[in-house]
């Protein structure tokens, strides 16, 4: 009898069986999902970052905007009263700001006539400009922008001055109401005009001609680039140059060349006069005080030291 070898069935699953043991690929994320509370999340965070764009560029053009003002327009005086006191003591201002829908008093009516007066624009802008404009949040709702202030020359001053002469300059004085003041006095004492250094000290800013209370449009001011060399130009001018040093020997009431024309130098509170400036002097004189005080303001120092000026030249 004879035996076949028969095949061996082929074990393949069938085509069909296959197919439905094929995978589907991974498994997507939870906010890949459309009804997956995720993918609701993820939406709305994609719009609320949208909004934010659109918001921060609005913003961004805003303060665009804002940088476009004129550059002299960030000298400013803000506030009702600062405002319409500036007006009353003459500061050459070109335009007076006044916030859209402000509540309006008597201050801010003042403001408007005293404007309208002595031809300054008005002009109604968002309340946010006018914090841009003056760097101030409390503004009230108005500010005063300034002009910027006209200097003489250092060459105009020596030439248009009296016999004997009287100049006053500053030494670090940064602080802008103490150059006001020290303005006030010099016009007072009848100075030939104040020379004031670019670097290191303060400017004619609506600060300080509000402090001067007008005085700085009747004073010739000078901004000059370098004090020592002011200092020179004025010892060419025949100028004695006194410098007021808290530490000297010589005070102002034994002064003897009070008659003779004289450049006065006052430093900053603190410091006092540069190493330099003081080296320059040809004296330094410094005022007698009874109680343990460090130093004076310097405007109060200046004035005193032009007072005592001035009653010496008027007793010759």
């Amino acid at each position: 009898m004879e035996y076949q070898l028969m095949a061996k069935p082929d074990r393949k699953p069938p085509k069909k069986g296959k197919r439905s043991l094929r995978g589907k690929g991974p498994t997507p994320r939870a906010e890949d999902r459309p009804y997956h509370k995720k993918f609701k999340s993820k939406e709305e965070n994609q719009r609320k970052r949208t909004e934010r764009k659109r918001i921060d560029a609005k913003r961004s053009d805003r303060k665009r905007d804002y940088r476009r003002e004129p550059k002299d327009h960030v000298d400013t005086v803000a506030g009702r009263n600062a405002v319409v006191e500036a007006l009353r003591a003459g500061i050459p201002a070109k335009e007076l700001v006044v916030a859209v829908g402000v509540d309006v008093d008597e201050r801010l009516n003042e403001s408007i006539r005293l404007s309208q007066k002595m031809g300054i624009g008005i002009r109604e802008v968002e309340r946010r400009q006018i914090e841009n404009m003056t760097g101030i949040a409390n503004h009230q709702g108005v500010a005063l922008i300034v002009k910027p202030f006209q200097y003489s020359s250092q060459k105009e001053i020596f030439a248009r001055a009296k016999e004997p002469a009287l100049f006053i300059a500053v030494d670090g004085v940064t602080d802008p109401r103490n150059i006001g003041a020290i303005a006030r006095s010099a016009a007072a004492f009848s100075a030939d005009g104040l020379l004031i250094p670019e670097r290191r000290n303060a400017s004619l800013t609506a600060a300080a001609w509000k402090t001067s209370a007008g005085a700085a449009a009747r004073l010739p001011i000078a901004q000059i680039t370098n004090l020592a060399r002011s200092i020179d130009d004025a010892k060419a001018h025949g100028c004695f140059i006194v410098g007021l040093d808290g530490d000297a020997d010589t005070t102002v009431d034994s002064m003897e060349i009070a008659d003779q024309p004289l450049y006065v130098i006052v430093g900053s509170e603190g410091k006092g006069l540069s190493r330099l400036v003081r080296e320059k002097c040809d004296l330094l004189i410094s005022i007698p005080m009874s109680s343990a005080v460090e130093s004076l303001n310097a405007s109060v120092a200046m004035s005193i030291a032009l007072y005592a000026i001035d009653r010496k030249r008027n007793d010759l």
